[in-house]
């Protein structure tokens, strides 16, 4: 049996180049430089941990991987790991984990005033 996941995405495109400097600098800021050309990590709050992430120890730090492209903002919808490739702790997010990374994603939009 082959495993197929479908993968899901927020995102923000028609970024203009002046917001995406400045989207770049607040993420490279807050998030260290981006990896593999404009991936960065945002990690997920502990707290919103599935039950089988929660138990999962050795998988934690959860994170979302976003990618910055010159006029888009790419957010996987995937709970991923940096200790392991598969697992069942690495998995579409949840309505209440999705919710937080638009939430979040929206929240460096406003305070960046990209977006009104």
């Amino acid at each position: 049996m082959v495993f197929y996941q479908i993968m899901k995405q927020y995102v923000i495109d028609e970024i203009r180049p002046g917001d995406f400097k400045v989207l770049k600098e607040y993420l490279d800021a807050h998030y260290g430089p981006a990896r593999l050309g404009g991936v960065y990590r945002i990690p997920l709050e502990p707290a919103l941990y599935s039950q089988a992430q929660k138990s999962h120890a050795d998988c934690h730090p959860f994170y979302f991987a976003l990618e910055l492209k010159l006029d888009a903002l790419c957010c996987e919808l995937l709970v991923r790991t940096d200790n392991r490739i598969r697992c069942e702790c690495i998995a579409n997010a949840g309505i209440e984990q999705r919710n937080w990374l638009i939430d979040s994603v929206d929240a460096i939009f406003e305070r960046l005033s990209i977006i009104s």
